[in-house]
């Protein structure tokens, strides 16, 4: 009876041990994993065995991040796990297509934190174990061209940070969005403080939403204050288009000076 008293505390109770079976990811694709479920020193009923997708989001007006959840699969329903036994179960889960990057050519971005969090839920235990991996999700095709063009033509990744909330005007699946932060290249660095890229993805189409600071000239001698105008524009990736020309030609078209206070 003791024993059993403590595996409701977690002490001698049921353990889960999740692990990722794909070293890297995209969006839209499938993602592969087992949780291994051991048994304690006594029976004990599952609820349930999930997998869940979170991501760490920035609360807009607040300085803290919340882990919200962005998709999930059950993967056993209510059963009994006898004291010691183990069992393997293998799960795949299929990513949005709006899943965010967290790793570019194997280097990991600054500033996300999206993973996997598998959790059992027991019958009648104060607390449920959980164990949570960090997913590296690599960009689509897409993706990738248009973050080369960003680098090819001078722009420095800075940070990426993900937001809760919704952009005006833009087709959007998830409750929250991506932004990858670049400082200008030399050629706008007095223009622009900062470039930020966003995708939005599904099956049939990525579009891409750029979010420039401008910097904003206060004085007829040239001098420039530190509140920036944000200016948004909005392209679909297509293969027969230059990234590099497109980009420079809409960037220099927002650097233009619009009057002494612009």
């Amino acid at each position: 009876m003791f024993q059993k008293v403590l595996a409701t505390f977690g002490s001698g109770g049921a353990r889960i041990d999740a692990r990722l079976l794909d070293r890297t990811a995209a969006p839209g694709r499938p993602l592969h994993g087992e949780v291994l479920l051991l048994g304690g020193e006594v029976d004990q009923e599952i609820k349930g065995l999930a997998v869940t997708l979170l991501a760490r989001v920035q609360v807009p007006g607040e300085d803290k991040t919340e882990d919200l959840p962005f998709g999930s699969r059950q993967l056993v329903g209510r059963e009994v796990i006898r004291a010691g036994q183990q069992i393997r179960v293998p799960f795949e889960l299929t990513l949005p297509w709006e899943t965010p990057v967290t790793s570019v050519y194997a280097k990991p971005l600054a500033g996300m934190a999206v993973g996997v969090r598998a959790e059992l839920d027991l019958a009648a235990a104060v607390s449920d174990p959980f164990d949570a991996d960090a997913v590296a999700i690599e960009p689509l095709p897409a993706q990738k061209r248009v973050l080369d063009a960003l680098s090819r033509t001078g722009f420095i990744f800075r940070e990426a940070v993900l937001e809760q909330g919704r952009i005006d005007g833009a087709s959007q699946q998830l409750p929250f969005f991506q932004e990858i932060r670049f400082a200008p290249s030399p050629r706008f660095v007095s223009a622009f403080s900062q470039v930020a890229v966003t995708f939005l993805t599904s099956a049939e189409r990525t579009d891409v939403v750029l979010e420039v600071t401008k910097r904003v000239r206060v004085s007829k001698t040239g001098g420039f204050g530190g509140r920036g105008q944000d200016f948004l524009g909005m392209f679909t990736v297509r293969p027969d288009v230059r990234w590099e020309q497109q980009l420079e030609g809409w960037l220099d078209q927002v650097a233009r000076p619009r009057g002494i206070f612009d």
